[in-house]
């Protein structure tokens, strides 16, 4: 497996020495996710990378494109959802290189597909703890190393489901919650140097949206109505994450950074009755 032309090389030595932690690094099967889009371009990009997933299965893939990088990395499996995970996750990064320098957090899960009315709590709570709760617990531990070190960059992985209208009420109140806790960190913790950043992609094709079993004729459809008329993948997502971790984005905090083909800039109101003045 090969990165995207090249993906990698762009950005030079811009991370060289950094410490970088990507959650959800892995994917199901070979394809390329955005952790493992993300973990590849900021190893290409010099930085020494920690990954961490549920399964040592899913990192497999991961670990050969950084192998093919020549980058040097660590492999943690590990739930996000748990502090006891997080706080080893941190701590075994530290034993290794000593510092943290860039947090992207880009576990999710698509959750339940039931109302508010039909949803089960329980489902709930657990789909929180991993898009929301898992996000709050790796930038508690990562947040103290970088505000010694005087500085990092902390991406987090949302979706346009956070911004715009979407079918899974659960999933969407998760996405918005992180694009909202996004901002609030990235005030905070501004003075300390430590820039906050989220990403929202759209319909990009990944591992996930395969298992789902996305017919080539859905696919096309969904390329077909965005202005770019192509469709997404994770490496698109993989160089927004490099964009906003490294220095080039230095003066870059709080932002929602869409990736999405040009979907959220082309809503049209087609059907709306025409309003002239009185």
């Amino acid at each position: 497996m090969s990165t995207r032309n090249g993906a990698g090389a762009a950005a030079g030595n811009d991370l060289d020495g950094r410490v970088a932690i990507v959650t959800g690094a892995g994917a199901q099967g070979e394809g390329i996710g955005n952790g493992r889009a993300a973990a590849a371009l900021l190893g290409g990009a010099g930085a020494k990378v920690v990954l961490v997933d549920l399964s040592q299965d899913r990192l497999a893939a991961t670990e050969d494109l950084l192998r093919d990088n020549g980058s040097d990395f660590i492999s943690i499996v590990a739930d996000v959802s748990s502090e006891a995970g997080c706080r080893r996750i941190v701590e075994s990064a530290i034993r290794q290189w000593g510092r943290v320098d860039v947090l992207v957090n880009n576990v999710g899960v698509v959750g339940p597909a039931e109302s508010v009315v039909d949803i089960d709590p329980v489902a709930w709570d657990k789909l929180f703890r991993v898009n929301v709760t898992s996000v709050m617990l790796m930038s508690k531990f990562c947040i103290p190393p970088m505000r010694a070190a005087h500085g990092g960059s902390i991406v987090n992985v949302s979706s346009l489901a956070g911004a715009l209208t979407h079918p899974r009420p659960a999933y969407a109140t998760t996405k918005g919650a992180i694009l909202s806790l996004t901002r609030s960190m990235a005030s905070r913790h501004g003075p300390e140097g430590i820039r906050v950043n989220a990403i929202a992609p759209g319909t990009v094709y990944t591992p996930m949206v395969q298992a789902e079993g996305l017919s080539e004729e859905a696919r096309a459809a969904r390329a077909a109505i965005l202005p770019l008329r192509t469709e997404g993948t994770g490496w698109d997502v993989g160089e927004a994450v490099l964009y906003l971790a490294g220095p080039r984005s230095r003066w870059v905090t709080g932002i929602t950074l869409t990736v999405d083909g040009g979907f959220s800039a082309d809503l049209r109101m087609s059907n709306a009755a025409t309003v002239t003045p009185g």
